[in-house]
């Protein structure tokens, strides 16, 4: 996959280079607790399921699921395959969780089943799946009050291997209801003669009513679109109007069947044009420093300076002859300064162009993104230098010094925070007609942290590592310049998280106001946005009045079971064991 000079683009406004630390607060967070009638239904992973895309994929999931129409209403799936719902109003009356929908009895019989999950479509519709490979689109009518009826299931249908329920949407399209599923597998790969032999899938299902207004529960399969890649994505959802997807991953997905049929690889054609622009002449040559580059491209001879065509912008390049295709065009591995720029022709053979980088430093490993008919010619400074550089990490000796008492590098001594995996993780949006990558972004050291919905009408946003703060990216689809909103930091966020070893989930307010994360046992601990202090406070260490200060709190549950899920709103925070749900209060709105 070609890698995009799409950057996400920070607001500086959001972020407070002034920020300290958190202060431990030690004020009493209220917690309540329902007791359930029944466990909640924990599929653990089978021998057969030893990988650790297994393990990412079912062995962490968030069994507690929250109705992001009507907050401060949860749901999960209990052992008796009944999709339960709460809904709170008053924390010190809470009631009992309340049925929903239930799985026919035979729904738990499939020994290679995986765990049921649940997500919550529209404000009247919502999608299960109950872990042995049935799919269930259920009409539920308004939700979150006392007196709407049980879930009706307008759609079901056996789609093979285990699957769980990774997003889901619903729109009108051409005046017909339309939904939009994306299903998670982990299945056996047999071409795969190297690793664990597991490959990892997405499908992408389109679900219309077929007989359009009028009768409403002929729903259809219209369109199945599959992915393969090797890893558990992070982040995988579909944009609103159905016309979209997109994925974050440690591994690149790529797109392979459509309604069962594989597509023709796009890799081949790509691979024989390779090669041809291997076999033929550069077209151009180009050099660069840290700070500027230096291209000539060939032009056919006699070509005046009123024959060029050139067009240059911060992001793009168009060098051409009037009359002819352009020569070199495309977009530039990164942005440059238009205003610093020039060209000149060399004796009527080629054409020279002077590029200033907008960010010096990082060498480029190409000129223009896909294009291979160039040559990249590097000086024999450059060389020099960086043989120079490197010959401190090589020795002709195979232990050049063996009386060393201490290794070069020692892997213990790194933090969490400073890990990250092998493979270059991406953003990466597909265009739903042409099923192409349209927008990559290389995340890079930004490490995922977390999902959450902020606005049920937008597409559900991404937590990501920035240096020390955790900072939250809303997608635009609607807006392919800008495709990634930073919409909210979480101070230090980033670096916290790193010293909890025992951390199994993390999220946040939809309002911003705090963040949390929860340990595999019992604690949780919940970050405050600064606020205003009460009274004067000064900083001794400064010798400056405090104006503001972020308070950290610790909740302590009153159970010694692993929690399976934990959600958070507003005002509340959820989290639920096998048998007992707890809610706490954060917030008195």
């Amino acid at each position: 996959m070609t890698t995009s000079n799409y950057t996400l683009k920070v607001n500086r406004e959001l972020l407070d280079p002034n920020f300290e630390s958190y202060r431990l607060s030690l004020d009493v967070i209220p917690t309540y607790n329902v007791e359930l009638d029944a466990a909640v239904e924990e599929v653990a992973l089978k021998d057969c399921q030893y990988t650790l895309e297994h393990m990412r994929a079912f062995g962490m999931y968030n069994y507690l699921h929250l109705d992001p129409w009507y907050q401060d209403s949860v749901l999960f799936v209990d052992c008796k395959g009944r999709v339960l719902s709460l809904t709170v109003t008053l924390d010190t009356v809470l009631g009992k969780p309340r049925e929903v929908f239930r799985l026919p009895p035979e729904w738990n019989q499939r020994e290679d089943r995986v765990c049921p999950s649940l997500n919550l479509t529209s404000a009247t519709w919502a999608a299960l799946s109950d872990g042995a490979g049935r799919l269930y689109l259920l009409r539920t009518s308004k939700r979150g009050d006392s007196t709407h009826g049980k879930w009706e299931p307008l759609f079901t249908e056996d789609l093979g291997e285990p699957f769980i329920v990774l997003h889901s949407l619903a729109h009108v399209q051409a005046g017909t209801h339309t939904l939009e599923v994306l299903l998670l597998r982990v299945v056996k790969d047999t071409q795969e003669t190297a690793g664990s032999g597991y490959s990892v899938t997405l499908e992408w299902i389109t679900v219309t009513n077929a007989a359009g207004q009028g009768v409403e529960k002929n729903y259809k399969v219209k369109k199945r679109c599959l992915l393969q890649g090797k890893s558990v994505p992070h982040y995988a959802a579909v944009t609103p109007r159905g016309d979209g997807l997109m994925v974050a991953s440690e591994r690149p997905f790529d797109f392979t069947h459509v309604d069962g049929k594989p597509l023709k690889q796009p890799q081949s054609a790509a691979d024989e044009q390779a090669m041809e622009v291997e076999k033929a002449d550069p077209v151009y040559f180009w050099q660069q420093t840290s700070d500027d580059i230096t291209a000539n491209v060939r032009l056919p001879e006699g070509v005046t300076k009123d024959a060029v065509q050139f067009r240059l912008t911060a992001d793009s390049m168009s060098v051409g002859v009037r009359g002819f295709a352009p020569l070199l065009e495309g977009q530039l591995y990164a942005s440059v300064d238009p205003e610093a720029c020039a060209w000149i022709l060399r004796d009527d053979k080629s054409l020279e162009v002077s590029l200033q980088k907008r960010t010096e430093g990082p060498m480029w490993p190409e000129l223009v993104m896909g294009d291979r008919r160039g040559e990249h010619v590097m000086s024999d400074e450059q060389a020099a230098l960086v043989q120079e550089r490197l010959t401190h990490l090589t020795s002709a000796d195979v232990h050049a010094n063996p009386d060393l008492d201490k290794p070069a590098c020692n892997s213990q001594g790194l933090e969490d925070c400073d890990g990250y995996p092998e493979d270059t993780s991406s953003l990466v949006h597909f265009d739903g007609e042409s099923l192409k990558a349209t927008q990559v972004v290389n995340l890079g050291s930004h490490q995922y942290l977390f999902t959450v919905t902020v606005d049920p009408a937008q597409m559900p946003c991404m937590c990501l590592r920035h240096d020390v703060d955790a900072l939250l990216w809303q997608p635009r689809p609607d807006r392919p310049a800008d495709m990634w909103e930073h919409v909210a930091t979480f101070n230090a966020l980033g670096y916290v998280q790193a010293s909890k070893r025992d951390k199994k989930f993390s999220t946040c307010a939809p309002n911003y106001s705090y963040a949390s994360l929860c340990e595999c046992l019992r604690r949780a601990f919940i970050y405050r946005q600064p606020s205003p202090v009460d009274g004067v406070l000064f900083n001794r260490k400064l010798g400056r009045e405090v104006g503001q200060v972020a308070k950290q709190q610790v909740a302590s549950l009153d159970s010694d079971k692993p929690v399976l899920g934990f959600r958070a709103t507003d005002e509340r925070l959820f989290a639920l064991t096998s048998g007992n749900l707890f809610v706490l209060k954060v917030n008195n709105n």
